[in-house]
């Protein structure tokens, strides 16, 4: 399987660390997300994986080979600020487009016209780009960059702009391209279309990969939650829990009889003692672990320990 490795980047600004020893890969055939914060390193690395920037150190390799000039061809990628040609027509953009990566004329047009009516602007060849809405615009922007059928695929913030339709359109395209066999690496603020779409994530902050994973594996922690919704005397249920090594209460919105605990270096076990115990006292309507979104796990990896929000 051919895989496309980012190894150990290095990036400064001066005395700003753009990228700190970032790492990560994306295989044959998956969808990576990659998140973080404005200015955690996304676009930097994207650039350097395009040979847009020169890293200071570490290298870009695709199949155990580092990315060269001819590899980057088959590239397709879409910046964060739209690359296009605003005075010049949408069709002859794409087959220009086209035919700088070395397709004949033939194929170029016909690969601008599948791809313009499968991103929804097939009407919209003859128009300038000036004149689209900016949606269309990045539907434009992610057909230049299909148009040369790319090997690797990264796209800097390609959902930016896009009604729930495009969205969903553009998800359906980056899954197609992926079941082909090809990378797909895009950046994306948009958490909830990240977990659902991708196979695994990267979660980047200050310039360092932080966490790696599909979603279900960042999930894992050694303090798991559960939700409790109790039938009963809910302030006596608290009390007893309160008494419980290694399980804490944590403040839950709500009926007052729904309880959050947290387990905190307790007994393998302890949460079927728990509910055996609610059970002996009153009714139990509910008892499950409790899942981190995304949204949750990517607060809690990037808040800096001085508090600062994501």
């Amino acid at each position: 399987m051919a895989t496309l490795e980012v190894d150990r980047l290095h990036k400064s600004y001066g005395d700003i660390k753009a990228l700190d020893d970032c790492s990560f890969d994306v295989h044959s055939g998956e969808v990576f997300g990659f998140v973080g914060s404005n200015g955690a390193g996304k676009t930097t690395a994207m650039r350097i994986m395009l040979g847009v920037l020169a890293a200071d150190s570490g290298e870009v390799r695709w199949n155990r080979k580092r990315l060269d000039l001819e590899t980057r061809r088959h590239v397709g990628y879409m910046p964060e600020e739209r690359g296009l040609y605003p005075k010049m027509k949408v069709g002859e953009q794409l087959t220009y487009l086209a035919r700088i990566h070395g397709m004949s004329t033939p194929d170029a047009v016909a690969a601008v016209e599948h791809w313009t009516d499968r991103l929804g602007v097939g009407t919209r060849r003859g128009d300038h780009v000036q004149k689209l809405s900016l949606g269309n615009q990045q539907r434009v922007q992610l057909a230049a960059a299909l148009i040369h059928n790319p090997t690797i695929l990264v796209l800097d913030e390609p959902f930016s702009g896009l009604d729930p339709v495009a969205v969903e359109v553009m998800s359906q395209v980056l899954r197609e391209r992926a079941d082909e066999g090809v990378p797909v690496v895009f950046s994306s603020h948009q958490l909830d279309l990240v977990e659902r779409i991708c196979d695994r994530v990267g979660i980047i902050r200050s310039g360092r990969m932080e966490a790696v994973g599909t979603v279900d594996e960042l999930r894992v922690t050694d303090r798991p939650q559960w939700r409790l919704e109790y039938g009963g005397d809910a302030p006596a249920l608290r009390e007893w829990i309160k008494t419980l090594p290694g399980v804490k209460l944590l403040p839950s919105k709500g009926k007052p009889g729904i309880l959050l605990l947290e387990f905190r270096d307790a007994r393998p076990g302890s949460e079927q003692e728990i509910l055996k115990g609610a059970l002996a006292k009153g009714p139990v309507h509910e008892f499950s672990p409790v899942r981190p979104s995304l949204v949750d796990l990517f607060r809690g990896i990037v808040s800096s320990e001085n508090g600062e929000a994501a």
